[in-house]
Formats: C-alpha cells, sequence, structure tokens
C-alpha cells in the first residue's frame, strides 16, 4: 500500500487557515465527501456549520489528509505538530520556500525545515493548491475548480501537473473527459511527481495517468511509475516544458527543479513508452482516448465523413505521422461500392456522401462495411448543429451515430466521433459516447495526436521492457574538463578497437607530402586544435597528389598546433553524427542523426538513454530523415547498416564503461560506406574528466 493512501482517500479531513481553508470545507461538503471535516482556526465558532478547532492538540483524532493554508513559517510549526500526532499527510499551500531561488537562503532553509518537520509523514508542496479527488468527493483544493464527483461505479483518469493554474484550467473542460483525481506537485520537496503518479496508477478507478512535467524528481521513481503502468495496463501520457530557452529559464523559479535537456527528457519519455503531447488540447484528448480504449494495436486508421473536405482533412492532417490511412483493397473497395452505388468515390478517408444520410439501414450497411477492413482505430467525423439556432438540432446525427455504434459492435472493433471544432460536439453527447465504449475527440488535428500516442504506447509495450537508464554520471562534473585534439581523440578510440582511417601527426609540409606518400592518395589534411574546422577552412579534403598536399599544409599551419594527414574514405553513402554528452538528470546520453557541416541546419537526430541496446539504435536510425539514403534512395548503392550500428553500439559500450572519465564525444562524421565496405570515423572531439598530468 501506498505511504499516499491515507492522504489521497481519506476518511476525515482537518483544515488549517482562512478563506482559502474555508473553501476546501464548503467544496467538500458540496462534492459530498462522506467523512469528517475539521475545521482548525484560532478564533472562528463554525465553518460551513463544522465545528471549529484551536489546534491540533485540539483535534478529536489524528486527521488521515489536512490542507494547510497558513503563512510559511507557521506551516512549518503545524506540519511537526501533525507528524507527531500522526496525521495521514498534509498539502502545503504557503510560498515562499526553494521555489525564491537558489540564492534565497531564508527560503531554502525553510523547506529544509518543512522536511524535517514532516519526518514520515507525507507532504504535498509547498507552493501548490493540493488535490481533489472525485472519485470520493475529498476535496483539499483552495480555489475555483469546474471537475464534477465521478458517478458511482465509473472511472476516470488521474492527471497530475506542477502548474496550479493549468491544473484550474484542466478542470475547466467541456470535452466529457471523466476526471478521477487532480493533483499539483509544487516543489515536490519531500514527495515527488513519480510517487504521486504511482499512488494514483493503483487505484481501480483510474484508468490513465496524464502528468504535466516541468521537472523530474527521480528518474528511478519514473521507471517504476512505467513498469507498474505496463504491469496494469494503465498509459501514461505527458506534456513537458522546456523546449524552448524561455521555458527551461523559468522552471526553476516556478518549482525549484532543473528543467535538464529537453531532447534527453523527450528520450526518456519515449524509453518509458509516455506518449508526449505538446499542448493542452492534445494532452487532454488523448487522455480521452486511452481512458476509452487503452493502448491501441498499430497505426492504421480508416475515416468516413459525409464530406470531401473533412475527407482531405483528415487525410492531410495524418501526413508525416506514424499514423496513417492505408489504401484499400481491391475486395474492399468492391464491398464499399456495393454498398454506396456508383456516385461515391471509395478511398479512406471515406466521402461518403450526404445520399445515405437519412437512411440508418445504408449508413449501418457503410459503416459495418468500411470498419470491417481490419484497422486499428476507426473514426467517424461528425458535427452537430446549435442548439439554439437551427432546426432539428435534437435529433441531427443521431442515425449517423447508433449506425457507428453498430459497426463497431459487430466488427468487434474500436473507434471515435471526432469533431472539427470543440464547439460543434456537445459536453453530453461526449459523455453519452463515452458510456457506449466510444471516444469523442474534438478537434481533427488533436484526434491525430490522441491516436498517434495511444498507438506508440501499444507499440512500446509489445516491445521488451527496456533495461534501467544508467546514471552513473549525473549531476555536475567532479574534475577538470580536458579536450583532446582530433589526433589524441582517435589514437583513443583506436586503442578502443574503433574503424578510424589510416593517419598520422605532422608538423610541417615536407612531413605532410612524405605521410601522404606512406598513407596512399586520396588524402585529408586538417589543423589540430581547431574546433568546426570546415567553418573556418581549416581543413582540405582530396588532396591527390604532392604538390596539392605541400600548398594545402603550408595554408593550414596557420590555423592550429599541428596538422593532422588522414587517408580519404572511398565508397561513402552517408554521413552520421554520433554523439555523447553528460546530462545532470540522466547522465551520459547519446544523440544520433545526420552529419557533416549541415548537422545543425537540418537538425535530423534521434537523442538515446544509456544504455542502448542494438535494436534502439537501428530503431533511431529509422527515425532520421536521412534514412532512405542509407537504403539505396533512388538507385544509390545501399550503406552498411549493420556494420554502422556494430560501430555505434560498441562506441556506446566504451562510453558507458568510461562514464565518469567522458565529459563528451563528438563523432561527426561516422561515414557509413557502401555494403561490405564498413563504417569510419573521420572527425573526432573527445572532452575527458581529468587534468593534464605534470
Amino acid at each position: 500500500m501506498s505511504r499516499l493512501e491515507r492522504l489521497l482517500r481519506p476518511k476525515s479531513i482537518a483544515v488549517f487557515g482562512g478563506k482559502q481553508a474555508d473553501r476546501v470545507v464548503t467544496e467538500s461538503i458540496k462534492l459530498g465527501f462522506a467523512g469528517e471535516i475539521w475545521p482548525v482556526h484560532p478564533s472562528k465558532e463554525e465553518v460551513a456549520g463544522r465545528r471549529v478547532y484551536r489546534s491540533v492538540a485540539d483535534l478529536p483524532g489524528a486527521p488521515d489528509a489536512v490542507f494547510v493554508g497558513v503563512n510559511r513559517h507557521f506551516t512549518v510549526e503545524i506540519i511537526r505538530a501533525l507528524a507527531e500526532r500522526g496525521g495521514g499527510g498534509a498539502v502545503c499551500y504557503a510560498a515562499g520556500f526553494l521555489e525564491m531561488g537558489a540564492y534565497d537562503e531564508h527560503g531554502k532553509r525553510l523547506q529544509t525545515d518543512l522536511i524535517a518537520a514532516a519526518g514520515q509523514m507525507p507532504i504535498i508542496g509547498p507552493n501548490c493548491y493540493g488535490f481533489i479527488n472525485y472519485a470520493d468527493g475529498a476535496l483539499l483544493w483552495p480555489d475555483n475548480h469546474g471537475g464534477m464527483r465521478l458517478a458511482e461505479g465509473r472511472k476516470g483518469v488521474g492527471i497530475i501537473t506542477q502548474s496550479s493554474s493549468i491544473a484550474i484550467t484542466i478542470t475547466m473542460q467541456r470535452r466529457g473527459l471523466p476526471i478521477a483525481f487532480l493533483m499539483t506537485a509544487g516543489n515536490q520537496a519531500q514527495t515527488g511527481l513519480s510517487e504521486m503518479a504511482l499512488a494514483l496508477i493503483e487505484d481501480e478507478r483510474v484508468t490513465a495517468l496524464g502528468l504535466h512535467i516541468e521537472a523530474f524528481d527521480s528518474v528511478a521513481g519514473f521507471e517504476r511509475l512505467a513498469d507498474r503502468a505496463r504491469e496494469l495496463k494503465k498509459p501514461i501520457v505527458a506534456m513537458k516544458a522546456g523546449r524552448s530557452d524561455q521555458a527551461r529559464q523559468g522552471t526553476f523559479s516556478h518549482t525549484a527543479s532543473l528543467a535538464g535537456s529537453d531532447a534527453a527528457s523527450g528520450a526518456f519519455l519515449r524509453r518509458l513508452a509516455i506518449a508526449r503531447l505538446d499542448s493542452i488540447p492534445s494532452f487532454l484528448e488523448a487522455l480521452k482516448l486511452l481512458h476509452v480504449t487503452g493502448a491501441l494495436p498499430g497505426y492504421r486508421l480508416s475515416s468516413m465523413s459525409c464530406s470531401g473536405g473533412e475527407a482531405s482533412i483528415m487525410a492531410d492532417s495524418a501526413e508525416g505521422r506514424p499514423v496513417h490511412f492505408p489504401r484499400l483493397t481491391d475486395q474492399h473497395s468492391a464491398r464499399l461500392k456495393s454498398a454506396l452505388g456508383p456516385l461515391v468515390a471509395i478511398a479512406n478517408p471515406l466521402d461518403y456522401n450526404t445520399y445515405i444520410w437519412n437512411s440508418e439501414p445504408a449508413l449501418t450497411e457503410t459503416f459495418t462495411t468500411m470498419v470491417s477492413g481490419g484497422f486499428d482505430f476507426n473514426m467517424l467525423v461528425i458535427d452537430f448543429p446549435r442548439h439554439d439556432r437551427c432546426w432539428n438540432a435534437d435529433e441531427w446525427g443521431l442515425a449517423n451515430l447508433r449506425a457507428f455504434e453498430a459497426a463497431l459492435k459487430t466488427n468487434k472493433a474500436q473507434g471515435a466521433v471526432v469533431a472539427s471544432l470543440p464547439e460543434t460536439l456537445p459536453e453530453e453527447c461526449a459523455d453519452g459516447l463515452i458510456v457506449r465504449g466510444i471516444a469523442p475527440l474534438f478537434g481533427i488535428p488533436e484526434a491525430m495526436d490522441a491516436a498517434q500516442a495511444a498507438a506508440l504506447i501499444g507499440e512500446a509495450w509489445r516491445e521488451p521492457q527496456a533495461q534501467p537508464v544508467d546514471t552513473t554520471a549525473a549531476g555536475p562534473p567532479d574534475s577538470e574538463p580536458l579536450t583532446l585534439n582530433e589526433a589524441e581523440a582517435k589514437e583513443w578510440l583506436i586503442k578502443a578497437g574503433f574503424p578510424v582511417p589510416a593517419g598520422t601527426r605532422i608538423i610541417n609540409a615536407a612531413e605532410a607530402v612524405v605521410s601522404a606518400r606512406t598513407i596512399g592518395f586520396p588524402i585529408a589534411l586538417k589543423a589540430l586544435g581547431v574546433s568546426h574546422k570546415s567553418e573556418v577552412g581549416a581543413v582540405r579534403l582530396n588532396l591527390r597528389d604532392s604538390e596539392a598536399v605541400n600548398a594545402a599544409a603550408i595554408d593550414l599551419l596557420q590555423f592550429g598546433t599541428g596538422l593532422y594527414a588522414e587517408r580519404m574514405v572511398a565508397d561513402q553513402v552517408a554521413e552520421l553524427i554520433v554523439g555523447f554528452t553528460r546530462d545532470p538528470m540522466f547522465g551520459t546520453v547519446m544523440t544520433l542523426g545526420s552529419g557533416g557541416v549541415l548537422v545543425e541546419l537540418l537538425r535530423d537526430s534521434m537523442t538515446l538513454m544509456l544504455p542502448a541496446t542494438r535494436g534502439s539504435i537501428e530503431a533511431a536510425l529509422r527515425g532520421l530523415k536521412l534514412y532512405p539514403l542509407l537504403e539505396g534512395y533512388r538507385g544509390r548503392p545501399k550503406a552498411d547498416v549493420a556494420c554502422a550500428i556494430d560501430v555505434i553500439a560498441g562506441i556506446a559500450d566504451v562510453v558507458q564503461k568510461n562514464t565518469r572519465k567522458i565529459e563528451e564525444l563528438d563523432i561527426n562524421p561516422l561515414i557509413v560506406c557502401a555494403e561490405g565496405k564498413g563504417a569510419w570515423i573521420a572527425d573526432a572531439l573527445l572532452v575527458l574528466g581529468e587534468k593534464k598530468k605534470g
């Protein structure tokens, strides 16, 4: 049993404070909380008809859940008294703790005192609104909310956010999403978001979880959460702040946490099978879909609408996504043509036109035939008229809904009704669809986001469970960085057993000519000690004779601390970048992407956690825009992908074994040659975490 059990599902609630505390009392009564409610105040006699107590000691028993809505100094005193009394847990509403900033010593000290005062008693916050348990009517929440008590026997989703304002906004939704629990995390001083989520996911009334994350509290905690979600088949979606510099800078002041690298955060969520959404509407629609259907078995979609315009928008919304509308087979098309007649163009997405609008049997036959194609998810696009201005609004479209429901049941399939606009699907209709096992989705792009999230989770759950992330190198560096030049970095890589073209360090033009003859033409000549050589002209490629080498060497000696001559790699198909950096939260992370001089312009990359398997490396390569080139794009030679994966996996393994020693390794490019010709490290930057000896 979770240590948060008493706090989240209380039989008694104590409330400390003034106006905000009074709201907790009145709203809990309004939601129908069946347990005891004990207001505590130094002078009031009653709040909403409930007797008021003077102190923790005055309470009739140890409360299961407590809302502490007093100033930050008094908060610490009350928490200490509650812990000594055996309280089940508390929400700390007050601000002015660590979120004030690392240089505010008073706030930092108060948060330390608060944690010490709580001891083993769970606390949520500080600097947070608390939570609403809509399943039991228990509300420790000091402000407005737009939710309603979950009906007896019904289930809902759990939502945790690090922003109380966003939490309030979510409760105002009119999308039919049933919410069982809503929580805010605040500073996560003692109880982190992952522990809260674990406590919620164990509740049998919670079907899926939605997390708004500004910072991860614990890598291991999120891994435990993801493992348990997979076991219980309860999907998780997340909005992760921190894509922009402004968002990353704002997270510390807001949550007293470190946002970390966004690319690493995204890789971590993918590894955990947590689908990431980028907007509140898509977040809510994905949660709603997962509440109804759970994870989807695949990415193949069908769509039906009575308008060619809607069919086109559906098709365009899937462009460039993993979710897609597959072409119908000839047999499937023939069955639909038989149902619809010769005047309707048969396709997926399907515009079934208005010929059958007034015939429920014809609608049922058409929808049933379309859904019989074995799609992973089926969508019916329909927008309802305004009730206040349109005729026949009460009956409009109901035959379509009944026909779609029958089609899904006949084919034992899953589906959604999709409204182009949130305004064109009434909330009461959305509620009814959910009861009937059909997801009501608001907005076409949001519907695509939701389906993609559900399919991504399903795909991830079918794969073997990922190993725990190696966080050995997490935290700040513990040594001085030592940057090796290209020659030194390649010597290190050669000793580790990796493929590096034949090359040597030289100090003048005469040596360059001799070395070139020894290595064999053509060669590349580079200035050592220069970063981003191509940008400053510190590299010469394809030098094919002694005269060219001599001239290039004279030009390049002005740039750095010597030269490096290297044999050019033949049979090149593509260039990759393979990079490793230390992230303060996740330890060493790996980046794979399109390499060469255009790496920053193309921004075609994937980030992986360590340890990385061959399968995860191959999947990352397949996710690059570059990948068709590796497969022999338009008749070009196919690349030695298997060898490239071997090299990348080997480098990742060596880096992981030396994770406390390597600060950064940047291989750009890793040249991938034609099949059977291997993959070669053409340039490398290595930063070691140690001081120069001597």
